[in-house]
């Protein structure tokens, strides 16, 4: 991975074999990113993304394997309890244009990922919503 930052802008390039949330966090830390936007594009040949299934409050997840482009890749940085806490969803499509998406676990990369990392001035905290069952923002 290497990267290079324009004053609230950082470009970071994600290397073959390198997992993406691994690396957008190293980011984060050594940037000490507290509030951020994150988008990428990409390739990658194992990834994991859930959906929430708001009536029991739990995530399904799913392991795609094989070669696929990452067509979408949105989300934030925030914290929750101070420490860095990342919501990040994306889309995948297979060689036959199926795509396959949303909250991702992990992705490993298969030939590159190009990340823009957006820095936000100030900090949100998350915290547990028992009624939804998840980290909502809080203001």
């Amino acid at each position: 991975m290497e990267y290079k930052r324009f004053k609230n802008d950082i470009i970071v390039r994600i290397d073959k074999g390198e997992e993406i949330i691994n690396k957008m966090l190293e980011v984060c830390q050594r940037e000490n990113i507290k509030l951020a936007n994150v988008s990428a594009i990409g390739a990658t040949n194992e990834f994991e993304v859930g959906l929430f299934h708001t009536d029991v409050k739990k995530y399904e997840s799913k392991v795609h394997k094989g070669d696929f482009e990452i067509v979408s890749f949105e989300g934030s940085i925030t914290t929750k309890d101070g420490k860095l806490y990342n919501h990040i969803h994306m889309s995948a499509a297979d060689s036959e244009n199926k795509v396959y998406g949303g909250h991702l676990n992990y992705a490993k990369v298969s030939a590159t990922c190009e990340m823009i990392i957006h820095i936000i001035n100030g900090t949100i905290e998350r915290e547990f919503n028992e009624e939804i069952g998840l980290n909502l923002f809080k203001f």
